[in-house]
């Protein structure tokens, strides 16, 4: 029997579509989207977002789902089965697998403290803080690293549950779940912050073309800033969209899935800032991004809230899915690695890897107390910004620039066998008049991404 008719599938076109937003879906598109969609003009930089969505983040998809679905394994088995005899792409496979190890050292943490946060919002733990309290309180979860291991291994745990029963019964069934509960609430969320009076200084900040904000920054900033976005917010470069390829038939084509997945991730960036902004500007309070923004600032707004308990466990809630379906999407890239690569069953792959990212956790723990005097990216940075780094501005962007490269030159899998995996099926084709562009124009821009993420983040140490 063939390695295609053993491997598993997902029972239905819907479950891959949540899945692979599921993974897309996460922190990027709340605690950073709205933010610099607010700073950098409003509907002017989300009209310059969605154009190198379509750009940058769309061809790529494309290219990750086709290699995936063609190979029929993880990204590193789905570079070996594609890539010409002797040659070795399949060796950026290895770093992919080992990225998303390197995305859970710290993602896993940053959804436990979301899961607290639930917990606490839910138990009103909350109620009658101050500004400065709510922000003592996160500083002290920061500060407890057996706080922070708990709620991390729970959520770890979890994870892996999920992922062991099985991928229709657990992996795709729970996520379907997930992200329906995850749509509700956000709207739920939304309409009450539009309610809320005063809220329409936050929605013209928001969605408003502001013209002037693209001439105080520069248009070269906005753009690069819209680029950067467009790319990071797809998850793209590290295997997650192979997998859900490979697991996938061939009913349909791949551009117009591709095209469906980011137009929910894009929904859901969009309607985090109707959520964020309205509430901000109605209660005065100055919207942040990062940690702060969901920690300390959402916090500070439920409590001055009407109903505030319910709306803030709500947010919490809503948060926790977003998270835990990245989690789950790749553990679940993880299990395959190691199911395809060296055989394990699902069971032995599941607790093996639940077991090892537990322990790859803890150095982000620490970073924020036993390890707090650890700066490896200048003052103010810890083991979790290092982290990031490696992950965003590192193994996403040369990732993605390989498997460009990878899909449109002869020594690599060729355009013509992508075109025909991408194409294969009913929808939307992938343009054939684009190869000079993917083959020259894409992988300077994605250069251009990677050198200024460099740029930003060493410049500030000299």
């Amino acid at each position: 029997m063939s390695n295609q008719k053993q491997r598993e599938s997902l029972s239905s076109r819907l479950g891959f579509i949540l899945l692979s937003a599921g993974c897309a879906i996460g922190l990027g598109n709340v605690w950073r989207f709205p933010y610099i969609t607010g700073k950098y003009g409003g509907a002017v930089f989300v009209l310059i977002y969605l154009m190198f969505l379509v750009l940058l983040g769309l061809p790529v998809m494309v290219m990750e789902f086709s290699i995936g679905r063609a190979g029929r394994k993880n990204i590193a088995g789905a570079l070996k089965t594609l890539e010409p005899e002797s040659s070795r792409w399949h060796c950026y496979g290895y770093v992919a697998v080992a990225g998303n190890y390197l995305l859970m050292m710290f993602y896993t943490v940053i959804t436990g403290w979301l899961l607290y946060y639930f917990i606490s919002s839910f138990t009103g733990a909350f109620t009658n803080l101050d500004s400065n309290a709510v922000s003592a309180f996160f500083s002290s979860v920061q500060a407890q690293p057996t706080l922070q291991i708990g709620f991390a291994w729970l959520a770890i745990l979890l994870g892996f549950m999920i992922c062991g029963i099985g991928l229709q019964k657990g992996v795709e069934k729970v996520t379907k779940i997930m992200m329906i509960l995850l749509l509700v609430i956000m709207f739920a969320l939304a309409v009450n912050s539009i309610l809320i009076p005063g809220s329409s200084k936050g929605l013209s900040f928001y969605l408003l073309p502001d013209f002037s904000k693209v001439l105080e920054y520069g248009i070269g900033e906005v753009v690069f800033n819209a680029m950067s976005q467009a790319f990071f917010t797809l998850s793209i470069g590290m295997g997650g969209m192979a997998i859900f390829g490979s697991y996938i038939d061939k009913k349909q084509s791949l551009t117009g899935e591709s095209v469906r997945v980011i137009a929910l991730d894009t929904f859901v960036a969009i309607m985090s800032g109707l959520i964020i902004f309205p509430a901000c500007f109605s209660y005065g309070v100055n919207p942040d991004s990062g940690p702060g923004l969901l920690f300390v600032t959402l916090p500070n707004i439920f409590n001055k809230m009407p109903l505030g308990v319910l709306w803030g466990s709500l947010f919490f809630l809503f948060m926790s899915f977003a998270a835990m379906t990245t989690l789950v999407a790749v553990f679940e890239n993880i299990i395959s690695y190691w199911m395809d690569e060296k055989h394990w069953t699902r069971r032995k792959a599941t607790w093996v890897n639940c077991i090892a990212i537990m322990i790859l956790c803890l150095p982000c723990v620490f970073g924020f107390n036993i390890l707090s005097g650890f700066a490896p990216l200048g003052q103010g940075t810890s083991v979790l910004d290092l982290e990031d780094f490696l992950i965003s501005s590192t193994i996403m962007p040369l990732g993605s620039l390989l498997l460009v490269v990878f899909c449109s030159s002869k020594k690599g899998w060729g355009w013509n066998k992508f075109l025909n995996e991408a194409d294969e099926g009913d929808g939307l084709k992938f343009p054939s008049w684009a190869r000079f562009y993917v083959k020259w124009i894409l992988p300077v821009i994605i250069l251009v991404v990677f050198a200024k993420g460099y740029y930003d983040t060493f410049s500030k140490l000299f």
